[in-house]
């Protein structure tokens, strides 16, 4: 056998050995590679901001810091103002759930002529029954439900310490990359760089326009169905149902139904059927055409990365996908070489009309490519046209 038969069989099973070894390792460390790349999105979100304060005299990782302190405590203020208003509200309908369904049993015997005995279901909703108990066993798994809450805050601590890092430490970290590249790979990195940085800008921008319509859309709603702090509500559901994706609509959502509820069953069902509709108007109308402005993107291509980073990485891959699409097709783009498009019916939006006919009112006409300016004589006038032969 020649000795290149038995290295080439040796070189094969080394790259399959290597590849199937990166994979178990890319599947063990899956999570702690979607919280870098997300503390990488953070660092770019973060990264115009940073600068304009380090460029008025404050050190980076000062300017860094202050950034992310501000983004804390907005939300925290946000959530914990939330949290008052969900916990009265909750208080006062467990008080007037039982009239609601002494209600409810008085509307279907006066509608359908039918006897309901709800003493069940009132003995359950009151202290000593089912609901009672299991509501008491809810509240005394306290240590399950704090173990899942640390470990959401411990997420979010490794996210925001890796983002930090990053942002504080960006100049020496791009140094670092571009010093063990030759110069011209240097200058496409930072141009990849840089192009993150902007679309991811613009990923934002795009979010907080969605969030601001949302927001004015459900507060108009919200006001006219006289739901209590309709304001309040309304940024809660424009903020979290954009900027967490894919369950964030059904997490924004429970909360205005539960306080509607806590009125009036009805003005619930109308809360529900307001989120339900935006949000389809919102996903096939108006996020896909803001997307496109301010990101540079078809809708189509919009709708259709968010559905492919939902399914390959869920949330993360929700939130991700239209910065880096977009990212990516700028520096593709800057390398494609355009060309002019050939005149054909195909590529207009409207149909050519025939030219042969020379029909007025037609795209020829309008364009006026085929047809020859006027002779114009020397007192500036078209001369006369000449009169038919009798031939």
């Amino acid at each position: 056998m020649p000795r290149w038969v038995r290295q080439a069989i040796f070189l094969w099973w080394a790259i399959l050995v290597g590849l199937w070894s990166a994979l178990m390792l890319t599947r063990q460390l899956r999570s702690l590679l979607i919280q870098l790349v997300l503390a990488l999105f953070l660092s770019l979100a973060m990264e115009p901001l940073v600068d304009r304060l380090s460029a008025r005299g404050l050190r980076r990782g000062v300017s860094t810091a202050v950034t992310m302190l501000a983004v804390a405590v907005f939300f925290g203020v946000f959530l914990t103002a939330m949290g008052s208003l969900v916990a009265s509200q909750v208080r006062q309908l467990a008080n007037d759930l039982p009239g609601y369904v002494t209600g409810a049993e008085e509307w279907i015997e006066s509608q359908f002529d039918v006897d309901v005995d709800t003493g069940n279901i009132l003995t359950e909703l009151q202290e000593g029954g089912q609901a009672s108990e299991y509501l008491s066993s809810l509240a005394d798994n306290v240590v399950g439900v704090g173990a899942a809450v640390a470990g959401i805050l411990f997420q979010l601590l490794t996210v925001s310490l890796f983002a930090f890092y990053l942002t504080a430490d960006g100049p020496r970290v791009r140094q670092a990359i571009c010093s063990v590249l030759p110069p011209a790979r240097q200058q496409e990195v930072l141009r990849v760089w840089e192009l993150a940085i902007n679309k991811t800008g613009a990923f934002l921008a795009s979010r907080v326009i969605l969030a601001a319509i949302s927001t004015a859309f459900h507060w108009v709603v919200f006001a006219v169905l006289d739901v209590p702090s309709a304001l309040a509500l309304a940024l809660w559901v424009g903020l979290i149902s954009q900027f967490i994706p894919v369950i964030g609509t059904y997490i924004a959502g429970v909360i205005p139904i539960l306080i509607a509820l806590a009125i009036d069953p009805t003005k619930a069902v109308w809360v529900l059927l307001t989120i339900v509709v935006y949000q389809q108007i919102e996903n096939y109308g108006i996020q896909p055409r803001v997307s496109a402005q301010t990101m540079n993107m078809h809708p189509a291509v919009a709708f259709a990365a968010v559905l492919a980073g939902t399914a390959t990485f869920g949330a993360p891959g929700a939130l991700l996908a239209l910065p880096v699409l977009a990212t990516v097709q700028s520096f593709i783009s800057a390398y494609v070489e355009r060309h002019e498009v050939v005149d054909s019916r195909l590529v207009l939006d409207r149909p050519i009309s025939q030219r042969a006919q020379g029909r007025p009112g037609s795209d020829d006409a309008v364009d006026g490519d085929d047809d020859e300016p006027p002779e114009v004589t020397d007192e500036g006038s078209s001369p006369s046209p000449s009169p038919p032969s009798n031939e």
